[in-house]
């Protein structure tokens, strides 16, 4: 992926970032969670490839534990790759912050993003049930974990 790069996210990315987010995911965050960057332990990238933002994640960071909190590829790119740039940088910044732990949450219906956490050494610990609303009801959301010691 020639031309990809990973940077931590500014407040310039914003209106960008949050044109994703409305695009990307089924129910997404509320703009006011995606504006807000300087939260407790905010650690937030986006992708950019050709100077334009392909993708993002939100990770938060406190005493040696990274939560995964939110990870989009927009949608006109999706299934070429850059979720898998995505997360290969959210570990190395993990590995970066001397991180302990990673943590994350799917849904239970998101084969192709569970299969890419595994693939990452990420391993399912727990389940949320009924934890992520959707168009019928509610589904689980699959907890999983990566240990960097």
């Amino acid at each position: 992926m020639n031309n990809t790069s990973i940077r931590p996210l500014v407040v310039s990315d914003l209106d960008r970032v949050w044109a994703i987010e409305r695009r990307a995911h089924s129910h997404p965050w509320s703009e006011n969670m995606i504006r807000n960057i300087s939260s407790r332990g905010a650690c937030h990238y986006v992708l950019c490839h050709h100077d334009k933002i392909y993708g993002y994640f939100y990770a938060q960071h406190i005493m040696g534990e990274v939560t995964l909190l939110n990870l989009a590829v927009c949608p006109d790119f999706q299934g070429q790759g850059y979720g898998n740039v995505i997360i290969d940088s959210f570990v190395d910044v993990c590995e970066e912050l001397n991180a302990e732990t990673a943590w994350l949450e799917v849904r239970e219906s998101n084969t192709n993003a569970f299969q890419l956490y595994l693939k990452n050494g990420f391993n399912e610990v727990d389940r949320r049930l009924n934890y992520y609303p959707t168009e019928s009801g509610k589904e689980d959301a699959i907890i999983m974990c990566r240990f960097f010691l």
